[in-house]
């Protein structure tokens, strides 16, 4: 495959954590605007690759930054990615286009549809990314090690909304889930103050969507913990998402936590007990376990709060 591409880096000290576990990056695909790269980073070599038999899942992340900016190799990421591979479990870091980079966003009563949008948008080529990378792994699954049909997909912020809506796509047959090998679904999503945008109402699951694990303070002011809609279009927060997986019968995990900003995108080693208990319990032991929890944890500080003018400003 022409595309094909692995490169070896050489890592400075100050990436310490990324050099134990690291072992490559891959060019899973070429846009017009850009080359997108993955980065691998294998689980160590004393954890168990099981857990009470059952394979471990590999977890596809997606940073956040607003659909403007982030990095798949961000320092920031790297001690939550050790803890994964210590853990017994493989990371694959993934670029996705930066759809709303350079892009005026304005949210006055008159510009709010056209920014929901641009933001439609982002996501949309962000999901076209992510079916890619999928293809990708499972088409070079022996290089990297890894079992595609067994991947759960994470993802903070912006990176959230794709992981999320990624799994709607999949279970919705949309035209962009054709890239991805026959049969194809996730183990499990995991979303740190996610949403899904849609300009076609509440959305819906024509199939069973796989297990999903739902982190997001109760006030988050960036991205909608409920929704934020006009019309048919808008951003359906993980409070809107829980519901319709309760009505259907579908498990999840939810914790919401109380008074909480936009922090909880960013809080991957306070809340990894869930974490864990969901991997275990929901995908791998396949317990059906449903779990929806206001939090109003100490030990999970809060940081100030960030609104979408503050990002796009």
């Amino acid at each position: 495959m022409k595309r094909f591409l692995f490169i070896l880096i050489a890592l400075g000290s100050f990436l310490e954590v990324h050099a134990q576990h690291y072992s490559g990056t891959y060019l899973y695909a070429t846009r017009d605007t850009c080359n997108l790269y993955l980065d691998v980073y294998q689980p160590s070599a004393e954890a168990s690759p099981t857990f009470n038999g059952h394979e471990k899942p590999t977890v596809l992340f997606l940073f956040g930054g607003g659909f403007i900016s982030g990095e798949r190799n961000n320092k920031y990421y790297m001690p939550w990615f050790k803890l994964l591979n210590d853990n017994g479990y493989r990371v694959v870091s993934i670029d996705y286009r930066l759809g709303l980079k350079g892009i005026p966003m304005r949210f006055d009563l008159f510009h709010l549809i056209d920014a929901a949008k641009k933001t439609q948008h982002a996501v949309n080529i962000g999901v076209e990314d992510v079916f890619s990378a999928v293809r990708f792994l499972a088409d070079h699954a022996g290089q990297i090690g890894l079992n595609p049909a067994n991947m759960v997909i994470a993802g903070s912020s912006a990176g959230a909304m794709i992981s999320l809506s990624s799994e709607w796509e999949i279970c919705n047959g949309t035209p962009r889930t054709a890239v991805l090998p026959e049969g194809f679904q996730f183990t499990g999503v995991m979303s740190f103050a996610g949403a899904i945008m849609s300009d076609q109402g509440v959305p819906d699951y024509k199939t069973a969507p796989c297990l999903q694990l739902l982190f997001h303070g109760t006030a988050d002011g960036a991205v909608a913990y409920k929704k934020m809609a006009f019309g048919r279009r808008g951003m359906f927060g993980s409070h809107v998402i829980a519901g319709i997986l309760a009505k259907k019968g579908y498990p999840y995990n939810f914790y919401r936590h109380k008074d909480h900003t936009h922090d909880i995108a960013g809080h991957f080693l306070a809340t990894w007990p869930e974490q864990k208990r969901f991997l275990e319990e929901n995908v791998m032991d396949k317990s059906g376990r449903t779990i929806d929890a206001m939090v109003d944890d100490p030990a999970v500080p809060h940081q100030k709060s960030v609104s979408l003018s503050d990002i796009y400003k």
